[in-house]
């Protein structure tokens, strides 16, 4: 069973990494990079962040850049939860490709709209 406060910063992680990527996707123009899911571990060390970036053609480009800047992406967010949080865990960001796999699923049972 999951505890209220890791919940409490599960949501606390997405909400603030969805703010520091949407100001980092407004120079980019056309690219939307969204947080899924974050999920923390018990000891409150190690968060992975499942990524849903758009448009998918440009998902390796930048999921590779977002990993070679984990360490100024950790530092923005320290700063946003610098009251909450008393250490800010260290991030592991993944793809998530439940997006892609649904319009699999659809094009495979002829629902899409092409």
């Amino acid at each position: 069973m999951e505890s209220t406060r890791k919940n409490k910063i599960d949501r606390l992680v997405q909400k603030e990494l969805g703010d520091i990527f949407q100001k980092f996707t407004k120079s980019q123009g056309g690219v939307l990079i969204s947080v899924t899911s974050v999920s923390v571990s018990p000891d409150l060390s190690v968060a992975k962040v499942y990524l849903s970036i758009f448009p998918s053609e440009k998902q390796t480009e930048f999921l590779e850049m977002i990993q070679g800047a984990t360490k100024s992406i950790r530092y923005d967010l320290s700063q946003r939860t610098r009251y909450q949080l008393r250490q800010v865990p260290e991030l592991h960001f993944f793809l998530d490709d439940s997006l892609d796999y649904l319009e699999n699923i659809d094009r495979l049972l002829g629902l899409d709209k092409k």
